[in-house]
């Protein structure tokens, strides 16, 4: 955030450039002689080219910021929960521990509440898409650092990602057909099911087909906002507004940074709740029709 309080305009990275400096030429190289080739033999049917939809192709832009900033990310996530980890203690636990075991309580607490008992087996996943999107998120809080979230691609990639997990889930445990039932709603008597099955199948199929696309630009949108608003606010009458004012607008930008972090998160597992069911589910049935009294679960 703090690389736009200068100029106004958008500032690549430093580590960015550096990168692109060594490798970006043998890179640019590559691009042009393959997919370049492959991206222009597509976008000619719809009137338009490479540079109009991807920017200029140079050897400075070969590696886009927001694929060095989200391989950072990466690496910082994992990182910082070593950092926070150190020397697991019982009884003497250190800040950073404490503070995981807090964080790690807090999202086992919510994925079985929204999902259910059986919810925890899906914990790393989820654990690793809610630290993943908070260190992007943060990352834009910190001089020559931008947020990857800020960048369209980042979110729809971490959007398909969600998408590709719980769908894989469903079909897992449920079985293609089964995975399929579930989004044409309850059973319904014949002569409505003809008519009204078909209608919400189609209404959730189409709803579920653009989850990765609503969970990308619901954060992107949120973090790129975050930052134009400072950009403005910042440059609004330089120096004055580039003194006191950003430490102001850091509390926001971290607020908004865990909001986004939270819904994205809460989504994933409102979307896993919907396809998954505890395995124990099918043996209360079987007592069921035996007129055994299933035994009822919180």
């Amino acid at each position: 955030m703090f690389l736009f309080a200068e100029g106004g305009g958008h500032h690549t990275p430093l580590i960015v450039e550096f990168i692109n400096h060594y490798i970006g030429e043998p890179l640019h190289q590559i691009q042009m002689n393959t997919t370049y080739v492959w991206w222009s033999a597509i976008f000619k049917n719809f009137g338009t080219t490479p540079e109009k939809v991807f920017g200029p192709y140079t050897a400075e832009t070969a590696i886009p910021w927001y694929t060095v900033m989200f391989v950072i990310a990466c690496i910082l996530t994992v990182l910082v929960i070593s950092i926070f980890k150190g020397k697991l203690s019982e009884d003497d636990p250190k800040p950073g521990q404490m503070t995981l075991e807090a964080g790690f309580l807090a999202i086992k607490d919510m994925i079985i509440n929204v999902v259910g008992p059986h919810g925890f087996r899906y914990f790393p996943v989820v654990a690793t898409f809610a630290c993943l999107v908070l260190i992007s998120n943060l990352m834009g809080t910190f001089p020559l650092f931008m947020s990857p979230t800020a960048n369209v691609t980042v979110t729809f990639a971490l959007g398909i990602s969600s998408f590709i997990y719980y769908n894989g889930v469903g079909i897992a445990e449920n079985g293609l057909a089964k995975h399929l039932a579930h989004l044409a709603g309850p059973k319904l008597p014949l002569l409505m099911a003809i008519f009204i099955t078909p209608l919400i199948f189609g209404v959730e199929l189409f709803s579920n087909m653009i989850r990765p696309i609503t969970l990308g630009i619901r954060l992107f949108a949120n973090m790129f906002a975050d930052e134009q608003i400072y950009l403005q606010i910042t440059n609004l009458f330089p120096p004055y507004t580039q003194i006191l004012l950003p430490a102001v607008l850091l509390v926001m930008a971290v607020f908004v940074a865990f909001v986004q972090t939270l819904v994205f998160t809460l989504l994933s597992m409102i979307y896993l709740s919907e396809v998954t069911h505890p395995p124990h589910d099918e043996h209360d049935e079987e007592h069921a029709a035996h007129g055994e009294p299933a035994v009822a679960h919180a």
